[in-house]
């Protein structure tokens, strides 16, 4: 983000590898899938299913080359979690539980592990 490159900000993103989330804009909106990875730095998520692009790949020893499909990054605003409870989209707040920082749905309340 422009603007943002400044060493004292560092954005807290809500959403974390492993958590489910829905696509809520774009091409593949609507679709859910699993976060496969979260890259901090351009601020954006690989969803497992979603925004697949052919890459071009060059013979090696490990694979034999040709074009392979594999997920690209969209940006994290463009996703929200799906909540534990109901199964839609939610919004995420922080909240200290006992001596640790934890997340909650805003919608049903319940804390996402």
């Amino acid at each position: 983000m422009k603007g943002r490159s400044d060493k004292r900000f560092k954005p807290k993103f809500k959403i974390k590898k492993g958590d489910k989330v829905m696509v809520i804009a774009g091409a593949s909106k609507d679709i859910t899938g699993e976060v496969l990875e979260v890259d901090t730095k351009k601020e954006r998520v690989i969803v497992e299913g979603v925004n697949i692009v052919k890459k071009h790949k060059k013979p090696s020893n490990d694979n034999p080359g040709g074009i392979i499909e594999v997920p690209a990054g969209i940006h994290i605003s463009n996703v929200m979690l799906v909540d534990p409870k109901t199964g839609e989209p939610t919004r995420v707040g922080r909240k200290l539980e006992g001596d640790s920082i934890v997340r909650y749905s805003k919608k049903t309340g319940e804390i996402i592990k």
